[in-house]
């Protein structure tokens, strides 16, 4: 899922990214960690890494949120996530926030929103 939350903007409310909320799974479709607000990466061994995105790229889906590339800063545990040194999101499916429903009357409220994607890990040899 995408979190968003309704807020106040100049003028306006919009629905802003509050963070993600996702199962990772393998190939095999197995669950090997998830994915929450940071932009943080746990594997199912303990270990994860936190993101700073490099580079945003819209998704060729005009319905799905965008392509990116991020740069390990943090690393926790010495699993599999230690060594990661860059993360790529792709291959999105869903997960943009809704264009209405974020008004006065909603302020503060949150909305999910589902979304697939690849993630692939590149670690440091």
């Amino acid at each position: 899922m995408q979190i968003y939350t309704c807020a106040a903007r100049v003028g306006s409310y919009a629905w802003q990214l509050k963070a993600p909320e996702a199962t990772l799974k393998d190939a095999k479709g197995n669950v090997v960690g998830r994915h929450f607000a940071g932009p943080t990466w746990q594997s199912s061994d303990g270990s994860s890494v936190v993101g700073e995105a490099l580079n945003t790229s819209p998704s060729p889906d005009a319905g799905a949120i965008p392509w990116l590339v991020l740069r390990a800063k943090a690393h926790g545990g010495m699993g599999s996530m230690a060594t990661v040194e860059f993360v790529v999101r792709t291959r999105t499916e869903g997960g943009i926030a809704p264009g209405s429903g974020c008004d006065a009357a909603h302020a503060g409220s949150d909305i999910r929103i589902p979304y697939r994607a690849v993630y692939l890990f590149f670690r440091h040899p």
